[in-house]
This record gives C-alpha cells, sequence and structure tokens, in this order.
C-alpha cells in the first residue's frame, strides 16, 4: 500500500487530514517577485530555497499534503508572462522542491500533490482542446516527478472542469478536484465563471473524482457550500478556504482572518462533514499551527 492508499484508507475510517496553506502568496510575502500575468508561478526557477522553505515549515506544523507552486504555471499563463519556454521546468521543479521538503523534514508518509488550475490573470483563457492538450502535458510531467496526487485547483466553471478532470485522470494519478464558489444574487452557491455548485457536483458524480474540495472561497460562504455538498457529493470533502485583500493580483495581508478565528470556523465546517483542512490565498503557517490544535 502506498502512502497515498494508506491516507485514503484512513479518510475512509473517517479521519481528518491536515493539508497545508497558500503557497503562491506565502512565497509573495516573503519576497519572491511576482511574474507578468503569471502571479507567483516563477518561484521554483528564481527562489527555490524560499519555495521549498515554506513546503518544510507546513510540513513542520503538522501538514500531510502539500501542493506544488504550479497553480500559475499552465501553458497559457506562461505564454500570456512570455515565459512559455519554462513550462516543463516550471512544473517539474514545483513538485521537485515540495519532495525535496518532505525528504528534509524526514517526513516520507506526506504527500505531494500537483497542483493545476486554468485560472487566467489576463481573462485569456484557453479554448477546450487547447486546455485538454496542455493540461496532459503539465500533469505528465508532475507524474514523472514524482507527484503523489494531482489537485485540480480554483474550477470555475463546469465544461472546462470536466476537460481538466480528464485530462489530468490521463497521467493515471489520482485527481482531486476543487471549486471556486461565491453567492449569487438569489444567494445560491454558484462557481465563480458561473453554474451552480450543485450542477458541479452532479456533474462529477460518476468520474472516479476520490474527493472534491471547496477552495479558494470566501470563509464566510464556506459553509453554505458544504450544506450543497451534504445533498449532493457522495464521497469525502475538503476545505481550504481564502482571506485576503487585492490589489490587482498583489496580496495584501492586512484583513486576512486571524489564525485562531478561522480555526473557529473550520471547527463547523469539520461537524458539517469535511474531513481534509487547511489553507488557501492569504492563510500562513500560523494558520496551519492553529487549525492543527483543532485536529
Amino acid at each position: 500500500m502506498n502512502r497515498y492508499e494508506r491516507l485514503m484508507k484512513r479518510i475512509d475510517e473517517g479521519e481528518r487530514i491536515l493539508i497545508d496553506g497558500a503557497t503562491g502568496t506565502e512565497v509573495e510575502r516573503r519576497g519572491v517577485p511576482q511574474l507578468d500575468n503569471a502571479w507567483n508561478g516563477g518561484g521554483a526557477l528564481s527562489h527555490p530555497d524560499v519555495l521549498r522553505t515554506v513546503h518544510e515549515d507546513y510540513i513542520r506544523e503538522g501538514a500531510e499534503i502539500v501542493i506544488s507552486n504550479t497553480f500559475a504555471t499552465h501553458r497559457h499563463v506562461l505564454v500570456d508572462a512570455r515565459v512559455e519556454d519554462r513550462f516543463e521546468q516550471l512544473n517539474r521543479r514545483g513538485v521537485e522542491l515540495a519532495k525535496e521538503a518532505r525528504d528534509r523534514m524526514a517526513a516520507p508518509d506526506v504527500l505531494v500533490s500537483g497542483g493545476i488550475s486554468y485560472w487566467s490573470f489576463t481573462d485569456n483563457w484557453p479554448e477546450p482542446e487547447s486546455l485538454r492538450g496542455s493540461t496532459e502535458a503539465q500533469a505528465t510531467v508532475m507524474a514523472e516527478a514524482g507527484a503523489d496526487l494531482l489537485m485540480l485547483e480554483m474550477m470555475v466553471d463546469i465544461d472546462s472542469m470536466l476537460v481538466v478532470l480528464e485530462a489530468a485522470q490521463a497521467s493515471g494519478l489520482p485527481v482531486w478536484v476543487g471549486l471556486s464558489c461565491e453567492r449569487d444574487p438569489s444567494g445560491a452557491m454558484t462557481l465563480l465563471r458561473g453554474g451552480s455548485l450543485a450542477d458541479a457536483l452532479d456533474a462529477l458524480t460518476g468520474r472516479e473524482v476520490p474527493l472534491v474540495n471547496i477552495m479558494h472561497t470566501e470563509v464566510e460562504d464556506i459553509g453554505a457550500c458544504l450544506d450543497v455538498v451534504q445533498e449532493r457529493w457522495p464521497g469525502p470533502v475538503g476545505v481550504y478556504a481564502h482571506s485576503a485583500r487585492w490589489n490587482g493580483h498583489v496580496c495584501i495581508f492586512d484583513s486576512t482572518i486571524q489564525p485562531d478565528a478561522y480555526a473557529n470556523h473550520a471547527q463547523s465546517w469539520l461537524r458539517q462533514g469535511a474531513q481534509v483542512i487547511g489553507g488557501c490565498c492569504g492563510l500562513g503557517v500560523d494558520h496551519i499551527k492553529a487549525l492543527r490544535g483543532i485536529l
């Protein structure tokens, strides 16, 4: 039984799993400069020691899954940033640095997840066939680099989500799906680019998705999302919310929720059935330490 299978057995038995906090905003907080139109995706090559240390810090606080700093390294994002030639390097090193952190922390059971998103920082959204091909290439690089699983992040519309899911599954790795939601004018929870959360969950049912995450969603909206999940999703669920103020694509940390307050919210999410808990943009090492305290 490999480390992924052992972790899923624990989830099946009702255990709760701590994952890491934000990586992109955390390397930004520590001084890593952004790439134009590719956010904080360049750190694996420009500042590998900083990125590795972020992973180490999360593992030190008990994170059992660390996600590679590859949210902004999909091919179309790197094209917009004029660094498409670094596509394989950035995705490979993103996974390798997380593995190196695991080794340096002597934590062999920690899973390294390859993070995949199709978010665009320029509203240059890829067409389905381009999205499929680029996702297959990205997932293949991550699998060859030694990722234990793939985590789709900020799936914000149903059609693109399904394209990315199928392409990522072609790697042979297990694929978890992360949905990012907001309230529509009626109060219903919808994906950020449209389509109800309920319809998205229905679309995922029967597609061999082991776990769904509600992620990069406002802390105050997580409970309503989990209400929908309880009604529509038969499998396990995780949560990693965000809490940040933005100036363009730059994270401003002055309004980020305090760690103890975030942990208090997380207790209610656990009562609603969440089994995997972590943090997204704005939430750092102190937040993961606080979550460990309630697990």
